[in-house]
């Protein structure tokens, strides 16, 4: 059965390359993952609303108010429930940096149970309260329909980014109805180096996915009513733009933070269960974590200030200002805190919508208490949406899709001066502290991301040596009379031959021109074994070293070739320069070729 449907696929592929050109049909590619994505979006938004309806209206208990507390529990169980039974082959993975290790090391594949495992699992953890969003998930279920599809159809490498790009770019545009917003992610995230004919598929792609998603959903997600910005409030922008570049530094030091706590938890259900109790409580007390947390935002930018803590436990004191203030910086700390419990628990989501609402919260607080203060009087609105662009871009090392963004969902393109301002200042303080991103630093470190800035060292990192070792060299034992092996060392063509003993250990090398030698000279050619011309190797490389240091020993041996040991002294065969500058030339060629 399978048999028969590959070559069916290849017959319809050489028709196809008979009949239309490989750059027209990218072109439908990218309108077909438009739809599927916007479709995927659609369902996404759709059912995680439909969750959350339900339990907050739909759903009457008298006493329901307190599960809300284990709502959040509930959900992260669920979502660690699905992964361990529906998804046993494959690994499960949330967040953008899998999607970029997957382009970087995994030549763009995606595995193609995240093309609906990505909307379930997401719709469940949010819908019962996980304080996360829905972007990442659904940018990785576009990607993996673009993956998928450009693997079924037999494309290349730079053909099948291509559509991931095209994928995730559909899949921005058809969660926020924001086409321009998803090109420039697609671009600055995923494709930092791209050539106008990659445009076109992004392009047909977001705009397909834009349509087809309002076609089932077409509630706008913000409004914005501003008269504009005026030049005297600009130096605001500036402290805020700081201010927010400050918090930016802070969430990502209490992401690593926070990883790091439940990684050392080993069980899952016990995650799960300190996790969703920790989160349970932390709605309870600040409701506006519930979720994606866009409500909250929508009140504030009506000009209900006093949303944040309206429904909370506190409400009775919502007319003392002091204490609004205080509970709304609380909240925006507690909003990261949960946003990190939920992934770190095992709930799907992303940091995408939650940077929107801490950016927003600060904008909203900063404007209020300058407001209050009667140093100035600022458009509280247009600093919230200031707000979370800043923090979009500053968090995510993306600031050209957080000011597009937020001012395609808000309308705000009156804007764009101060999304401009408070956007790039707040990019440059996370980026003076923090090199990469949420997303990139733990592939960075682990030289596994795509750099554009050393390109030399980005593909010597992507190099594996155990891929590099060549194993058809002669190995001599100890003991081995040399005549018996000479057809062998001829044959080989090698000019170098390994030494072990008996257990495979390695004990040095042999030169094959000095065999030839001594055959010639030694009166007693019959009797010479291996121990009589074997050498110390100049140095050896462990089977774990990374090319940077195998080049290094080479340099510090000016040696071609070298051998290759493991962790036990056992041979496991030779790495030679040819076949380091072979490898690096390909990987070079592959990355010029990146959407090239």
């Amino acid at each position: 059965m399978y048999v028969r449907f590959v070559n069916y696929l290849d017959k319809i592929n050489r028709y196809r390359k008979s009949k239309i050109s490989n750059r027209n049909f990218l072109v439908i590619l990218a309108v077909v993952v438009g739809v599927l994505a916007g479709l995927a979006a659609a369902a996404l938004k759709s059912l995680t609303h439909h969750i959350e309806e339900f339990l907050q209206s739909d759903w009457q208990w008298k006493y329901k108010y307190y599960l809300y507390l284990l709502f959040p529990m509930v959900g992260i169980f669920l979502t660690v429930l699905y992964i361990k039974y529906f998804i046993r082959k494959s690994k499960f993975e949330t967040g953008l940096t899998p999607l970029l290790y997957a382009i970087s090391k995994k030549s763009s594949r995606v595995e193609a149970h995240n093309i609906y495992s990505q909307i379930i699992t997401a719709a469940v953890t949010v819908g019962f309260g996980g304080s996360t969003g829905l972007e990442a998930p659904i940018v990785t279920s576009g990607s993996a329909i673009g993956s998928n599809l450009g693997r079924v159809l037999g494309l290349s490498y730079r053909e099948i980014t291509m559509l991931v790009a095209c994928g995730a770019a559909a899949g921005i545009a058809g969660a926020f109805n924001s086409p321009i917003a998803g090109i420039v992610f697609a671009i600055e995230i995923l494709l930092p180096e791209f050539t106008i004919p990659v445009f076109i598929p992004l392009l047909l792609s977001a705009a397909t996915a834009a349509v087809v998603a309002r076609l089932f959903y077409t509630q706008q997600l913000f409004f914005l009513v501003t008269e504009g910005w005026k030049v005297n409030a600009l130096l605001y922008y500036v402290i805020l733009a700081l201010l927010i570049g400050l918090f930016s530094i802070y969430f990502t030091k209490a992401n690593y933070a926070v990883k790091g706590f439940f990684y050392k938890i080993k069980h899952p259900y016990t995650k799960v269960i300190i996790g969703g109790l920790m989160l349970g409580a932390l709605v309870f007390l600040f409701p506006t974590l519930y979720g994606e947390g866009y409500i909250t935002i929508k009140s504030l930018l009506k000009g209900d200030y006093l949303a944040v803590i309206n429904n909370s436990i506190f409400s009775d004191y919502n007319t003392i200002a002091a204490l609004v203030i205080l509970f709304t910086v609380v909240t925006i700390f507690m909003k990261s805190i949960a946003t990190l419990v939920t992934l770190g628990a095992g709930g799907n989501g992303g940091t995408f919508a939650p940077s929107l609402i801490m950016g927003g919260l600060i904008g909203f607080i900063f404007a209020y208490v300058v407001n209050l203060s009667g140093i100035a009087q600022l458009n509280v609105s247009n600093f919230i949406v200031a707000g979370m662009a800043a923090a979009l871009g500053a968090i995510m090392h993306a600031p050209l899709t957080g000011i597009f963004l937020i001012a395609e969902i808000t309308g705000g393109y009156i804007l764009m001066v101060p999304l401009m301002i408070t956007t790039a200042i707040s990019y440059a303080v996370n980026r003076s502290s923090q090199k990469h991103s949420i997303y990139t630093k733990a592939l960075a470190d682990k030289g596994e991301l795509l750099s554009h800035e050393d390109k030399d060292t980005t593909v010597l990192n992507q190099m594996k040596l155990k891929y590099l070792i060549e194993k058809n060299y002669p190995t001599l034992n100890m003991n081995d009379l040399i005549f018996l092996r000479m057809n062998e060392i001829v044959q080989s063509h090698k000019n170098i031959c390994a030494v072990t003993d008996e257990l495979g250990d390695f004990k040095g090398i042999i030169y094959v021109e000095e065999v030839f030698s001594e055959m010639m000279k030694n009166d007693k050619k019959d009797s010479l074994t291996a121990s009589y011309l074997v050498q110390q190797a100049p140095n050896t490389i462990n089977e774990n070293d990374d090319l940077k240091l195998v080049l290094e020993k080479m340099e510090q041996e000016n040696a071609w070739i070298l051998p290759v040991i493991n962790n036990e002294n056992q041979y496991k065969g030779f790495v030679s320069k040819t076949a380091i500058f072979n490898k690096y030339r390909a990987l070079l060629m592959r990355q010029n070729d990146y959407m090239g």
